[in-house]
């Protein structure tokens, strides 16, 4: 299903109902046992250990969500042409098989993720713009043609990667997101305003725009900022800032999220999950927020 003609998180925000988007997929696979060693991270699971990918898939469904992230977040060109022995193609067609068989018939949508070129919470890039064009586009490209849903690109944070992504979904019928992440609460990573930032990709007809890998109070901060309906959705960082031996800890309990989750949902949300640092529980918090709507 091609989400064209039909926004999902219009319909949500109309019903008043957002829907829910799954959580934490590296940290999790790290902690049932997969590989997460750079510079692919829990991607190598897709083709490694398939079984713990499916059974994430399945905990973050069975907590009640309503779209599932294919694991793609580092299955892009530029990572995985750093590592002999992975196919780009392959990592990618086996993450959205798995999602796909996750879901099975139940009307669950299916994210394709789809992240910066290289590490996401650098200033500075080596990467040529011929490169990330090409990073993006084959990378975005691979994910259609196995059948996610939608384009879910996320913790963007550099204006030149984000008009690559816009450019080219807009110019090929690509349902798209563009998930912005913000150190500062006012600017992205490459120095522009979240406003003009925003005022761009709004001009490309995206299904919706919004906030992840931000702490709570950095989500507050960006909120208050915006008198307009954005974000339309959100996933915040759950975990602590740092890596602390190749793990994030969770630092931001369920119920403590449920809580803030409350605050913040209003008329124009259309999703909301959890980032860094979560887990099928806080899904299933979330699901119980949404229900007592």
């Amino acid at each position: 299903m091609r989400l064209d003609k039909i926004n999902p998180f219009e319909s949500a925000i109309k019903k008043n109902r957002p829907l829910i988007l799954d959580g934490a997929i590296g940290s999790q696979l790290h902690k049932m046992g997969a590989d997460n060693s750079t510079p692919l991270w829990s991607s190598k699971a897709n083709v490694d250990s398939p079984e713990l990918v499916f059974r994430l898939h399945q905990k973050y469904i069975e907590a009640g969500a309503d779209i599932i992230t294919t694991n793609t977040f580092r299955t892009n060109p530029a990572a995985v042409n750093q590592l002999h022995g992975y196919s780009v193609s392959k990592l990618v067609k086996a993450a959205v098989r798995l999602a796909h068989s996750a879901a099975k018939q139940k009307f669950l949508l299916i994210a394709g993720s789809n992240a910066p070129a290289e590490d996401c919470y650098k200033y500075e890039r080596k990467l040529t713009h011929k490169e990330l064009t090409s990073n993006h586009t084959k990378h975005i490209d691979l994910l259609i043609d196995n059948g996610v849903n939608f384009i879910l690109n996320e913790t963007q944070s550099h204006f030149d990667e984000i008009k690559i992504i816009c450019t080219h979904c807009a110019e090929n019928n690509i349902p798209f997101v563009v998930s912005l992440f913000s150190a500062d609460s006012n600017t992205i990573l490459s120095g522009e305003q979240l406003t003009e930032v925003i005022n761009f990709i709004e001009s490309y007809d995206p299904l919706a725009i919004s906030i992840n890998c931000v702490s709570l109070l950095s989500f507050e901060k960006i909120k208050k900022s915006f008198n307009t309906i954005f974000p339309k959705g959100f996933y915040l960082n759950l975990g602590l800032s740092q890596y602390s031996e190749n793990k994030i800890k969770r630092a931001v309990s369920p119920d403590k999220y449920s809580e803030f989750v409350k605050k913040h949902i209003d008329n124009s949300t259309g999703f909301v999950g959890s980032c860094c640092g979560s887990s099928p529980a806080h899904t299933k918090m979330l699901k119980e927020v949404i229900n007592d709507l």
